[in-house]
């Protein structure tokens, strides 16, 4: 349920998106009613879709202060991201902002995972999980580096559909392939994890 509830701005952008797409008039009529007339009818899906998706991701920080009256800082960090970069989607009629959208979010990940341990010696993976497993060192330096390395690749790589596909490709792109892409590593982190865990038990 909090895997689904953590998507609901990605649910929001696709389900818009393509709903926007299959009603091409009526899409073009709202969005030029609310951002004015220099829109042609291929622009309207992805800018409906990119306000839609800055509602939810401020939807979701509220419903999340009221149940536990604390927001996780990336939710904030996500939050400001897509005002931004949506917003000057929406200001310029410029798809290329809302594409970097994913990028900037991933290597920022990325970025606080290495700076955090090179210049802090904080391992941000460890603080997360260290409540529930118990690694040796290296390792736990292995998985921050592991994660950090994937969010960068995971960044250049949503560049390059972005700017090399079709806009749909892209959107199907983003929604489905990079949230895979992450459960497959995670996924595959666990696998490896789960060797030294049970060392662990047999040194125990």
């Amino acid at each position: 349920m909090k895997f689904l509830f953590d998507l609901l701005p990605v649910i929001f952008f696709f389900g818009t998106y393509k709903f926007a797409g299959a009603y091409p008039d009526e899409s073009l009529a709202l969005a030029t009613n609310w951002l004015g007339n220099d829109i042609s009818a291929g622009q309207a899906p992805i800018l409906i879709a990119t306000f839609v998706t800055i509602v939810a991701t401020a939807l979701q920080i509220v419903i999340v202060w009221i149940k536990h009256r604390r927001v996780d800082r990336m939710l904030w960090v996500s939050l400001i991201i897509i005002a931004v970069l949506g917003g000057a989607t929406l200001v310029f009629h410029d798809t290329a902002f809302i594409k970097w959208k994913p990028t900037v979010f991933y290597w920022l990940l990325g970025a606080t995972l290495l700076g955090s341990s090179a210049f802090f010696g904080r391992n941000l993976i460890k603080r997360m999980l260290q409540a529930q497993i118990s690694l040796p060192e290296p390792i736990w330096s292995r998985l921050n580096l592991a994660w950090a390395l994937f969010f960068v690749l995971l960044g250049a790589l949503n560049l390059y559909v972005a700017f090399h596909y079709p806009e749909e490709t892209w959107v199907n792109f983003k929604v489905f392939v990079c949230s895979a892409l992450i459960l497959v590593f995670s996924l595959a982190q666990g696998l490896y994890l789960s060797k030294h865990l049970i060392d662990d038990k047999a040194d125990g």
